[in-house]
């Protein structure tokens, strides 16, 4: 068991998502899944964000690849969570902040989600 995270994009088709396509893919990076945990706590998410989707906007997408660069994400611990992972995953966490802009450019929703 551990903290795996995974980021997907999707059409909206009415009111529903289809053709997902994962664009990022983590194993225990605790601190970006703080930083995506308290986005979720900001727009009001109250319960457990254990397998939550949090939709992402350009603007999210755009401070989370500042704090990135900044090395401030915020230090983020849980039982199957493992050690930060911030200089293990630099380079992959602004690959995916890029991809993830470029997808929403063309008009495709970006998606985060975790399972621990």
């Amino acid at each position: 068991m551990g903290l795996d995270m995974y980021a997907y994009v999707a059409r909206k088709k009415g009111d529903d998502l289809n053709t997902t396509r994962e664009i990022a893919y983590w194993r225990k990076h605790p601190n970006l899944h703080g930083w995506m945990k308290n986005l979720y706590h900001e727009r009001g998410g109250n319960e457990s964000f254990n397998g939550s989707e949090l939709e992402l906007s350009w603007e999210d997408v755009d401070r989370l690849e500042k704090t990135i660069k900044s090395h401030s994400l915020p230090n983020t611990t849980g039982f199957f969570f493992g050690d930060p992972a911030d200089n293990i995953y630099y380079d992959d966490d602004l690959k995916f902040c890029s991809e993830a802009k470029a997808e929403l450019f063309l008009g495709l929703k970006v998606f985060y989600n975790s399972s621990w």
